[in-house]
């Protein structure tokens, strides 16, 4: 699903108009993006979790070359399913075979 489609859908859900469904869309992005720049963690119950995992300073390798390569610090935003989300996407599962 593109961003399109997703305010397409939030405003045939929300029965809003594109534009208003695609400023509300937009401020959800600008909101859980500033409170993970912030170093804050954005809880949706029953949806997940944004967090943001700090990645240590490292040395690696070209691929090509294998000369060795220092990579910086870094912050990775990262986001973990919660129980609703995840019991929503396996209601259709298949039950395992005993």
């Amino acid at each position: 699903m593109t961003k399109n489609e997703l305010i397409a859908m939030v405003s045939d859900k929300a029965q809003i108009n594109k534009n208003d469904a695609a400023k509300a869309v937009e401020a959800t992005f600008d909101i859980i993006t500033g409170a993970l720049k912030q170093g804050d963690e954005v809880k949706l119950v029953g949806f997940g979790s944004f967090t943001v995992s700090q990645r240590k300073a490292r040395e690696g390798r070209n691929p090509r070359t294998g000369e060795p390569v220092h990579i910086a610090a870094s912050k990775a935003p990262k986001f973990t399913a919660g129980k609703g989300l995840k019991d929503a996407v396996n209601t259709d599962a298949a039950p395992a075979a005993a």
